[in-house]
């Protein structure tokens, strides 16, 4: 997917992000669109963008299955282990790749704030997700706004989760800078900004994890808000050879050691039937 910058440039150097309340509560069914269209209105000013946890998005496209075992949910989830380590407590944590291309633990199968006995998957196709609620929202409202479907992540290298974007639609996902130059006129090769994680972060912000409030409007960044086709958060989604961490170090390591014995081994095998 090629990306090529907006042509924009920000005036507003402040960003607000308001979390919005009394959002019913999510059930199977619900015509989730209309209800976060309802809970805005009034309160959107062009550019805006709403920041939408994932879990009420799975709610009401009802994906809350029946599950006495979430590890068994969790195995079919899984399209790929990257990582497995033991926990402390005996438990195994699984870092997967899901059916969306994101690699996560547990597959991003929760059983938090969900009935016993029951797990909550992910959406089927979140950028599909986001382009309804953001054109529902625009057509009640009459305001050009972006939607932004979150869910939690742990990242390598550091301790502690942050929300990014598993769907996206109405915004420029990525600032691609590269091919540009610096303020002393250096040409950027790397710099691309995750547009849309950087949102779901700062909105994870006021909504947090136990407020109830699955919802907030960001303020301030109307210079990536576009039309409802612009590549959604699945765009930016690093997948086969451009994963560069495609594996857990031990994984990795074990994998290689695998392939060196069998290279050995038929090295060895070529040797042995060449001789007189």
């Amino acid at each position: 997917m090629n990306f090529t910058r907006a042509g924009y440039v920000r005036l507003d150097p402040v960003l607000n992000v308001i979390g919005v309340e009394g959002l019913p509560e999510v059930v199977p069914g619900d015509d989730l669109a209309i209800l976060i269209a309802d809970a805005v209105q009034g309160r959107l000013e062009d550019g805006d963008i709403l920041a939408v946890t994932s879990k009420i998005v799975s709610k009401a496209e009802g994906r809350l299955v029946a599950a006495d075992d979430r590890e068994e949910a969790i195995t079919s989830q899984t399209v790929r282990v990257v990582a497995s380590r033991a926990t402390a407590d005996g438990r195994v944590t699984r870092i997967v790749e899901n059916p969306l291309g994101l690699v996560m633990a547990a597959a991003g199968v929760d059983g938090s704030n969900v009935p016993d006995g029951y797990v909550l998957l992910l959406p089927e196709d979140p950028d599909a997700s986001a382009r309804g609620i953001a054109a529902a929202v625009r057509e009640r409202s009459g305001r050009r706004v972006g939607v932004v479907i979150s869910d939690t992540f742990g990242r390598p290298w550091r301790d502690g989760q942050t929300d990014l974007a598993i769907g996206a639609a109405g915004i420029h996902v990525l600032d691609d800078l590269r091919g540009g130059v610096d303020d002393n006129g250096r040409a950027l090769q790397v710099t691309a900004a995750a547009i849309a994680d950087e949102i779901a972060s700062a909105a994870d912000l006021v909504k947090g994890k136990t407020s109830r409030m699955p919802l907030a409007i960001v303020r301030g960044l109307a210079h990536v808000v576009g039309d409802l086709d612009l590549p959604g958060a699945r765009a930016i989604v690093r997948l086969g050879a451009t994963d560069m961490f495609r594996l857990g170090t031990e994984e990795a390591w074990r994998e290689g050691y695998e392939a060196g014995l069998r290279a050995a081994a038929e090295s060895s095998g070529d040797r042995g039937g060449s001789s007189p």
